[in-house]
């Protein structure tokens, strides 16, 4: 095998819908308010006793199915998050186990945002070194636990959920070069902080640096893989605000692409908004199998990573 790809997707969210009427009755806000700034309509948020690996397990099971595989094939769970409370066992440990898998390695990374492109890069990494077959890779968060419900800058963003991916060796390489990185010097600018735990962010600092630097970088990512902007079938980026969203793939110049919009109805969830997003897409077939997707993702350190995959 010379590389790996998508094989399946799968996403899960809570039940629990907070729309804006909804914060307008708990902070100093309103629809309009939010919908001019962020674009976002509506979050899920998860109950007291739905946890970061409950829902990664749900969205890995889902993707699990999809693929055919039997949970004896995955020899490698990569958990994306920020969220998860306790340090051991870790929350890939905790899905092997609720799913019942045999001896898979088990890793979470944090990497904030930006954590499922990261995984996904690294699970494409370890089976062309020929370290695993099957991998589940998954980005999972419960942002509503550490979010300031009084700060209206920040509460007006977070929502709820988790996507998943198998990612499996394959013959012909369906997940491109990562390019990746980070702005050390700007690492403030989002940050998960304090006892208890609390999000807050520099928010038109990390707006002026996505919509100045994201498409150049992106268009790189593209170059990579040897395609176009214009050869994408699809583009989903972080669901970190639509104003972000919107420019960045005008300027990346993506003209025939279907650009994945999920904030709208799911809000910020951090690694977990891009497989969210993406699976979606699948579900709903806005995307052929095989055409070319752009997944980029920028965030927390600051740290950034994207590829291009082949659509499952």
């Amino acid at each position: 095998m010379t590389g790996s790809r998508v094989l399946a997707l799968g996403h899960y969210q809570p039940s629990g819908v907070l729309t804006n009427d909804d914060l307008a009755r708990i902070v100093d806000t309103d629809d309009a308010w939010i919908r001019s700034r962020v674009g976002i309509r509506t979050r899920h948020v998860a109950a007291p006793d739905e946890t970061v690996d409950s829902m990664a397990s749900a969205a890995a099971a889902k993707a699990l199915a999809a693929s055919g595989l039997a949970p004896q094939d995955i020899d490698l769970v990569l958990v994306a998050t920020c969220t998860a409370t306790d340090r051991s066992p870790n929350t890939a440990a905790r899905v092997a186990a609720r799913l019942g898998l045999d001896a898979p390695a088990t890793m979470d990374l944090n990497v904030v945002c930006s954590g499922f492109t990261h995984a996904l890069a690294t699970a494409d990494h370890a089976i062309r070194a020929g370290s695993a077959t099957h991998a589940l890779v998954i980005g999972a968060e419960k942002f509503t636990e550490v979010v300031d419900w009084a700060d209206r800058s920040t509460c007006v963003l977070v929502g709820d959920g988790a996507g998943a991916a198998v990612v499996s060796a394959s013959p012909e390489p369906g997940i491109g070069p990562v390019l990746w990185g980070s702005v050390p010097q700007m690492g403030g600018a989002v940050r998960i902080e304090g006892e208890p735990a609390r999000f807050s962010q520099e928010g038109q600092t990390v707006y002026r640096w996505a919509t100045t630097q994201l498409p150049a970088i992106a268009r790189t990512v593209c170059e990579r893989s040897g395609i176009t902007p214009a050869d994408l079938a699809g583009v989903v980026l972080h669901q970190a605000n639509l104003r972000i969203i919107e420019p960045v793939a005008e300027r990346l110049g993506a003209v025939n692409a279907v650009v994945a919009k999920d904030v709208v109805e799911s809000g910020n969830t951090s690694a977990a908004s891009v497989p969210l997003a993406l699976s979606k897409l699948v579900e709903r077939r806005e995307i052929s199998s095989g055409a070319p997707v752009l997944l980029f993702a920028f965030g927390g350190n600051l740290s950034y990573a994207g590829q291009v995959i082949q659509c499952p």
